[in-house]
C-alpha cells in the first residue's frame, strides 16, 4: 500500500468513528464482519462473544474460564440422568418480557433445529421438561457430566418474541436474505442493541434493567469492521479506537512502542489446522476423476509430511505460534506430550503419493478464511508453495469469513480441502472428538457437526461416547488417548499445525479482560 492510499484509508477510517460520543464510548475493531445477530448462525469466537452483549445462556464463564452461574443461579444432578436447572426470578429480555422456564424449554429446541451451527451444545436426545416458569429439568439417556459446560454460548432467546417476528427457525449461515433476528437481537444481556449495519457498524448501549451488576463504566460501545492491516493499527495508534484484533504480527513491536497503545499477547486455546473431504467419491475441486485420493491414508500423510510447521510459526506467525501435533492445545489434554507430529520430509510424501498412485501429484482446490484466523491467507499462501514441492497444485480460494463459512458450512459443506481453526467450547477433548471426528449426517446435525471433510470411524465415536460418561479423570485420558492415537496417529484426519497467540491492541486509556478463548466480553472493559 502506498503512503497516499495509507493515509487516505486512515482518514476513512476516522470518518466512520467521527459520531458524537462521551467519554465512556468504547470503539473497537476486528478485521472480519459481525455479520448476523441470530445466536444460533455461526459457531465461530468473535461472533459467539459479540452475541454475548445482548444474550446471556444458563451459565457464564468468568475471567479465567471458571463456570459461573448466569440465567441459571443454581443447578444440581438429581439423579445421574436428570439434572435440574433453577432460574434467576425477575429477570426481563430487553423488550420488557419475563425470562421464564418456557424460552429455555424454546432454546433447547432452536439450537437443535435445521439451520442451527450451534446443535452440538446440547445431546440430540435430551429432554427439557418445564418443571415451573423458573424451573427446568433436562432428562438424559446416558449420564453426562459435562453437560453444561458449553453453555456459556449457548444463548438463551425469547420463545415470544421469537414467534411473534417469525423467527422461530435458526438462520442458516449459508442464509441469502436475513432473517428477523439476524438483524434484531432481544436478550437478557448487559447490553442492548441499539443499532447494526452489517458490513458497516454495530452500537450497544447499557442495559439499566440488566439483573446483575455491571463491571464496566461503558456509556456506549461501537464496533467497525476494518478490514485492512494497515488502517486497523493506525486507526489504534491514532486514538480513534480503544481494542482491535488481531494485532499484525510484523507490527507489535510498533504498537508496543507507541504512546498511545500496546499489545496483549498470551496463550490461546484455538487450534489451527487443514482438513480434507474424506467422504465423497469424488473430489469437486481437482483434477482427479471418479475418485477421491483423500480417502487413502498415503495421500493425507503425504500431504502432512509436504508441511514445515516450523517454518510457517518462524516466517510467517513469527514466532507467534505453538506448533501441534494434536486438533488441541496442550493445556487442555494432559497426555499431549506423548504425540508426536509427523516429520516435515517432501521425499517421503512424493514416495506416498507414488505408493497412492499419484506419482506426479495432482491438482485440488484449497478454501480458506482471509480475516478470521492470524495470518490465515498467508498461512495458506505458504501450504500451496509446500505442497508444490511434493508435486501438488493447489488451487487457493482465500475469501472473507462470511463468504468462507457460508460455502464451506453445513448444508453444502462445499470444500475439498480448506483451512480451519477450533476451540473446544467445553475446553474438553470430548468437544474435538464430538465435533471435528464424529460420524456426521449429511444435514450436519448433533455428531460431527465441525467435521467438513467428513471424516468417520464408529470406533472413535464409540470412544467418545465412552469418554462422555466417565467420571474417573485417569480412565477418561485413557480413553482419550485411544481416540486420538487411532484417529490422528493412525489414520490421519487432519493436519493440525499450531495454536496461535493472542495479540490484541489495546488502548492505554482503557481495561479489558482477555481470555485464553479469545473471547473479548466489553462488559468487563473499563475506560478513563
Amino acid at each position: 500500500m502506498t503512503f497516499r492510499k495509507t493515509i487516505l484509508a486512515v482518514a476513512a477510517a476516522v470518518a466512520l468513528f467521527a459520531v458524537p460520543a462521551s467519554a465512556k464510548t468504547f470503539r473497537f475493531a476486528f478485521q472480519g464482519d459481525y455479520k448476523s445477530l441470530d445466536p444460533y448462525t455461526l459457531n465461530e469466537t468473535f461472533t459467539l462473544a459479540m452475541h454475548g452483549a445482548a444474550y446471556e445462556g444458563l451459565t457464564k464463564r468468568g475471567p479465567k474460564l471458571e463456570i459461573i452461574p448466569g440465567l441459571a443461579e443454581r443447578w444440581e444432578i438429581v439423579e445421574p440422568t436428570r439434572w435440574r436447572f433453577f432460574l434467576r426470578k425477575g429477570v426481563k429480555f430487553h423488550n420488557g418480557e419475563d425470562f421464564v422456564a418456557d424460552d429455555v424449554v424454546f432454546s433447547a429446541d432452536r439450537v437443535r433445529a435445521t439451520g442451527s451451527n450451534m446443535t452440538t451444545r446440547i445431546p440430540s436426545d435430551a429432554k427439557f421438561v418445564k418443571v415451573d416458569d423458573h424451573t427446568v429439568d433436562v432428562i438424559l439417556t446416558k449420564p453426562n457430566p459435562i453437560l453444561h459446560y458449553e453453555w456459556d454460548t449457548w444463548y438463551i432467546m425469547s420463545k415470544k418474541w421469537a414467534e411473534a417476528n417469525n423467527a422461530v427457525a435458526p438462520t442458516p449461515p449459508s442464509a441469502t436474505t436475513p432473517g428477523y433476528a439476524a438483524i434484531n437481537a432481544n436478550g437478557t444481556g448487559p447490553f442492548k442493541l441499539d443499532s447494526h449495519q452489517a458490513g458497516v457498524k454495530t452500537v450497544w448501549k447499557p442495559n439499566a434493567a440488566w439483573w446483575g451488576k455491571p463491571e464496566h463504566n461503558l456509556t456506549e460501545v461501537i464496533f467497525t469492521p476494518i478490514a485492512s492491516d494497515a488502517t486497523r493499527v493506525a486507526a489504534l495508534l491514532s486514538g480513534e479506537i480503544d481494542w482491535m484484533e488481531p494485532v499484525p504480527v510484523q507490527d507489535i513491536a510498533r504498537v508496543n512502542a507507541s504512546p498511545n497503545a500496546s499489545v496483549m499477547t498470551g496463550p490461546e486455546l484455538r487450534t489451527i489446522f487443514l482438513g480434507f473431504d474424506q467422504r465423497n467419491a469424488e473430489l469437486k475441486y481437482s483434477n482427479v476423476k471418479g475418485k477421491n485420493p483423500f480417502k487413502d491414508v498415503r495421500v493425507r500423510k503425504a500431504f502432512y509430511q509436504s508441511i514445515d510447521v516450523n517454518a510457517i510459526k518462524d516466517r510467517v506467525m513469527r514466532g507467534l505460534a505453538t506448533p501441534s501435533a494434536l486438533m488441541i492445545s496442550p493445556l487442555l489434554f494432559s497426555r499431549s506430550g506423548e504425540f508426536q507430529r509427523f516429520p516435515y520430509d517432501v521425499e517421503a510424501a512424493k514416495k506416498l503419493l507414488a505408493e497412492a498412485g499419484y506419482p506426479n501429484g495432482f491438482e485440488v482446490g484449497m478454501d480458506c478464511p482471509n480475516d478470521r484466523y492470524v495470518a490465515d491467507e498467508a498461512i495458506c499462501q505458504a501450504v500451496v508453495g509446500m505442497l508444490a514441492r511434493s508435486g501438488i497444485k493447489v488451487n487457493l480460494n482465500a475469501q472473507p469469513k462470511a463468504q468462507y463459512f457460508a460455502k464451506v458450512l453445513a448444508p453444502k459443506f462445499d470444500t475439498s480441502f480448506y483451512l480451519l481453526g477450533w476451540t473446544p467450547g467445553s475446553f474438553d477433548s470430548w468437544n474435538i472428538l464430538q465435533n471435528m471426528y464424529g460420524c456426521r449426517t449429511d444435514e450436519g446435525k448433533g455428531r460431527g457437526e465441525s467435521n467438513l471433510g467428513g471424516y468417520c470411524n464408529p470406533e472413535v465415536d464409540a470412544l467418545a461416547d465412552q469418554v462422555l460418561a466417565e467420571n474417573d479423570a485417569k480412565k477418561r485420558d485413557e480413553l482419550i488417548f485411544k481416540a486420538y492415537d487411532i484417529a490422528q496417529n493412525k489414520e490421519v484426519g487432519y493436519i493440525p499445525l499450531h495454536q496461535q497467540a493472542l495479540a490484541w491492541g489495546v488502548s492505554k486509556k482503557v481495561k479489558v479482560v482477555q481470555r485464553a478463548d479469545n473471547q473479548f466480553l466489553f462488559y468487563w472493559a473499563n475506560k478513563e
